[in-house]
């Protein structure tokens, strides 16, 4: 049985991480058997990093590695039906959804604005973790944040760049049915890690201003919440 390791739910969504979330989504959505662990510490992970897998006893990191890895090894169905356009396109919006994964991560632990109610949330859902831990990992955040650049953006500079992110979805989402048809495919398990991580969590940041604001943004992601069952209202 594979085994995912990611970091654990808040707000009723099944990982609190954007990556994390688009491989359990993707491999519910795919019907691909698993076993759900959820972890804190990534010391262990390949790379040091969240998400990975366990499949016949081989660790498989990052998220795009393992959704390649198990549509190649199982020959999962969810996305024979996509041409090169389509895969192009799946490409393209999996890696803006990087550059909005480190606003949206920003948002939690570097805002002060939001950094308390984020802290309060995570302690009252795990209490095992100390202000302590809590406060290391806003210090690490905080280095990763200033290396990879966000953390050099005032606040309001920093979401206008993910609300650039989320416009691109926005016009991208459809109404209706899913972003290529009738059915989800791994770019909409890959567009709901992220938007599930900005909906769900009652903080009110801009980015989650932008997108209850959006009926498709919300329609799509309370849609494919349902389908794999999670478990936010």
């Amino acid at each position: 049985m594979i085994i995912l390791y990611s970091y654990p739910a808040l707000f009723g969504v099944a990982d609190n991480n954007g990556y994390g979330l688009k491989v359990f989504a993707f491999m519910r959505l795919a019907r691909q058997p698993f076993v759900h662990e959820h972890l804190f510490d990534a010391s262990a992970a390949p790379r040091g990093q969240l998400p990975y897998i366990v499949d016949d006893g081989e660790a498989i990191g990052d998220s795009d590695t393992i959704i390649a890895h198990l549509n190649s090894k199982y020959r999962l169905a969810i996305d024979t039906a996509l041409g090169a356009r389509e895969r192009r396109l799946n490409l393209l919006v999996t890696r803006m959804l990087d550059d909005l994964y480190w606003v949206m991560s920003y948002s939690r632990w570097k805002d002060e604005a939001f950094w308390p109610s984020f802290r309060d949330a995570l302690r009252r859902e795990h209490p095992t973790l100390t202000e302590e831990d809590l406060r290391k990992a806003q210090d690490v955040n905080s280095q990763r944040y200033y290396y990879q650049g966000i953390g050099r953006y005032a606040p309001a500079a920093a979401y206008a760049r993910g609300i650039e992110d989320l416009q691109v979805l926005a016009n991208l989402v459809p109404t209706s049915d899913y972003v290529f048809g009738q059915s989800p495919t791994s770019i909409d398990a890959c567009i709901y890690g992220f938007i599930a991580n900005i909906l769900f969590y009652p903080i009110d940041t801009p980015l989650r201003q932008f997108v209850t604001a959006h009926r498709n943004l919300v329609r799509h992601c309370t849609d494919i919440h349902h389908a794999v069952g999670s478990t936010a209202c």
